[in-house]
């Protein structure tokens, strides 16, 4: 359930609709449950650890998820009915001066919190990546940056093998099913972004 809930805020989310993020605070909530009952399930304490960063990414997804519904909302409010819920655009050199080393701020972070947590190996690496990853697709969307969805892409890229690979069968089936759907919204985005710009100069 929280995986169709997920697909279809990023369906929502493409289409610029407000509804998106209500949604996807629900699909949030739901595997946030999911992956926390598994951290305090019976069996290997080794394999728990592995669920951490799954629960936390769920958990800041609902936070920033907030932010981005306000702001959408404002900006719906502000414009009228006709106007879209944001509009896409490609970030600034000096909004890239500053993301570039939050974001790598951001995964070191990450990557100390889970591993005092208790995960190790590749996991921690690829666990630490799809949380941040993750956190910055969310907040690109909310400002409306279409290279959010490019991110979403190396997520998923990443998340699929590796949660395949570890028997994690139900999550790399939700990572594949995400991927056509980031990739078309990518390119939907772009679209709409060159059309409004080329608009903007007439």
């Amino acid at each position: 359930v929280g995986g169709v809930l997920g697909i279809t805020s990023a369906f929502l989310g493409m289409k610029r609709l407000v509804l998106a993020w209500p949604i996807g605070i629900i699909a949030d909530g739901l595997l946030f449950t999911v992956f926390l009952g598994a951290v305090f399930s019976f069996g290997d304490s080794a394999q728990h650890a592995n669920f951490y960063g799954q629960a936390g990414r769920n958990l800041l997804l609902i936070v920033v998820s907030i932010y981005g519904w306000l702001r959408w909302a404002k900006h719906k409010r502000n414009g009228g009915v006709s106007t879209p819920a944001v509009s896409p655009r490609w970030t600034t050199t000096k909004e890239k001066v500053i993301l570039l080393p939050s974001i790598v701020l951001f995964y070191l972070l990450s990557y100390q919190l889970f591993k005092a947590l208790g995960e190790s190996g590749t996991w921690l690496l690829v666990d630490t990546w799809i949380f941040t990853g993750t956190a910055l697709a969310t907040f690109g969307m909310s400002r409306g940056y279409v290279e959010f969805w490019l991110v979403w892409v190396a997520v998923d890229l990443v998340g699929v093998p590796f949660a395949f690979s570890n028997g994690y069968y139900p999550t790399g089936t939700l990572y594949a099913l995400y991927l056509p759907f980031v990739i078309w919204g990518f390119f939907s985005w772009l679209r709409i972004q060159n059309a409004e710009k080329k608009e903007a100069r007439i």
